[in-house]
Parts: C-alpha cells; sequence; structure tokens
C-alpha cells in the first residue's frame, strides 16, 4: 500500500526542517560540494523527498560523478519529479523539484554516464532522507522493494 504524500505548509516545514534543509527546499539554494551527507554514501536504499516523504532516488541509479553532490541516473518515477527552466546565476539550466511537495532538489546534466541514458540528476543531500532497502518495509515503503526485487 503506498503512502499518502502530501506537501507541508510553509510553518510545519520550519518546524521539522534543519534552517540548511529548508533553505534548500524552499529557497532554491545549493549546499556547498563535497561537505555532504549522501555524496559518498552508497548504501543500499532510496531517497525521499525530506518535505514529504515521497521517494525520489533509488541507490540502484547512484552514482559517483566527481560533482561534490549526490547523482543518480534517473528518479525511481518520472511522475515524481517536475523539471523546470532555471535562468539564476547567468546559466541556463534545468532545475528538479517534487512534484507533490514541490521542493528545489537540484538540476539535471546531460553528463552522465551514456550507458544509462546519459542524465545526471544532480541533487542537494540537505532535499531528501535515506530509507536503507532493510528499512523499506517497516518505513512504508514495502511497494518500493517488491519493484527493487523485480529488476
Amino acid at each position: 500500500m503506498k503512502h499518502k504524500y502530501e506537501k507541508k505548509s510553509k510553518e510545519e516545514l520550519k518546524e521539522i526542517l534543519t534552517e540548511e534543509q529548508y533553505r534548500v527546499t524552499q529557497e532554491n539554494g545549493t549546499e556547498r560540494p563535497y561537505t555532504n551527507e549522501y555524496d559518498e554514501h552508497f548504501e543500499e536504499g532510496i531517497y525521499v523527498d525530506i518535505t514529504t516523504g515521497e521517494p525520489l532516488f533509488s541507490s540502484k541509479d547512484k552514482f559517483n560523478s566527481g560533482c561534490g553532490w549526490p547523482a543518480f541516473t534517473k528518479p525511481i518515477d518520472r511522475s515524481l519529479i517536475r523539471e523546470k527552466v532555471d535562468k539564476s546565476y547567468g546559466m541556463v539550466r534545468t532545475e528538479v523539484r517534487s512534484n507533490i511537495g514541490d521542493a528545489h532538489l537540484g538540476h539535471v546534466f546531460c553528463d552522465g554516464p551514456e550507458s544509462h541514458g546519459g542524465l545526471r540528476y544532480c541533487i542537494n543531500s540537505a532535499s531528501l532522507k535515506f530509507i536503507p532497502k532493510n528499512k523499506l518495509i517497516e518505513e512504508g515503503y514495502s511497494y518500493i522493494l517488491e519493484q527493487w526485487e523485480k529488476k
């Protein structure tokens, strides 16, 4: 059975998120490279939206891109994210946001592994919460575990 993911109010988010998590997810911030929680993290599991719990990325699709942030070749399901043009800082990039929570996650670039589609989802650790594979059932993500076993 799937979770019911809901977008929280700014007030609720200020209560449950750290200042960094709020700045990144709600104010389109970017954390410092190479100093974040999941850049060098390769345990099996999933990464969910810190604001809603919505599942976003799998460790099966994570790779070390050397960019200083967690990098993934694809989301668990394309319907879980939204992309929009970001023209900030004098650049044109594609921003990645969570679908339900509308949290800023990071950006997607076309310089990922060609053998996996060529995309690199460069995602802020502050926008994610990691759920280890052995805790998926306990945390209510059994449907993700079922998909995991099928791949």
